[in-house]
């Protein structure tokens, strides 16, 4: 059986993050001693899933998801994840891509909050490859019996908006 792919968004402009401060993008701020992108793609690595950094600077998500889904056009299924999380760890990775298996559409629950990445399966390519706009895949994750998969991740709901996120994100990481 193959593994679904991790696609990796790193198309938005990060307006939140540059309004609240920050002096760089978002993805490119410090966090302890590596760059917010790094942090994700090093637990994206760690995973051991396939993955795809989408960063060509889409309009919107939607666009950036079916521009990552036409790129990959032979994985089992994608992990949607905003690069914006780098306290993702890889074990949330495989435990979604695990329940791919058996369902269409996953989504991490961290103590009640709805997390990333959301897990599709290759039945959801179609629909995928259609977004766009600033809207996700919301719209997917409504058409299918989502199951909501419980796990112990913090980082699966810590991302970077603003600059009081990244300093909450450095406290975190410092209790890690």
């Amino acid at each position: 059986m193959s593994l679904p792919t991790v696609i990796v968004l790193a198309s938005g402009r990060g307006e939140r993050f540059a309004a609240s401060g920050g002096t760089t993008h978002k993805l490119q701020a410090r966090l302890g001693d590596k760059t917010v992108l790094q942090h994700t793609l090093d637990a994206v690595r760690a995973s051991g899933l396939p993955w795809h950094l989408e960063d060509a600077g889409h309009p919107g998500m939607g666009d950036s998801i079916a521009a990552a889904v036409r790129a990959t056009p032979q994985a089992s299924g994608w992990l949607i994840l905003p690069g914006d999380l780098p306290l993702i760890q890889g074990d949330t990775l495989r435990a979604v891509a695990a329940a791919l298996g058996s369902h269409d559409v996953v989504v991490p629950l961290y103590r009640g909050q709805r997390g990333h990445p959301v897990g599709f399966s290759a039945r959801c390519g179609p629909e995928l490859l259609g977004l766009k706009g600033n809207q996700g895949a919301a719209p997917v994750v409504r058409a299918h019996s989502a199951i909501e998969l419980i796990v112990n991740d913090i980082g699966c709901v810590t991302d970077i908006d603003t600059v009081e996120d990244l300093q909450a994100a450095a406290r975190l990481l410092q209790g890690l």
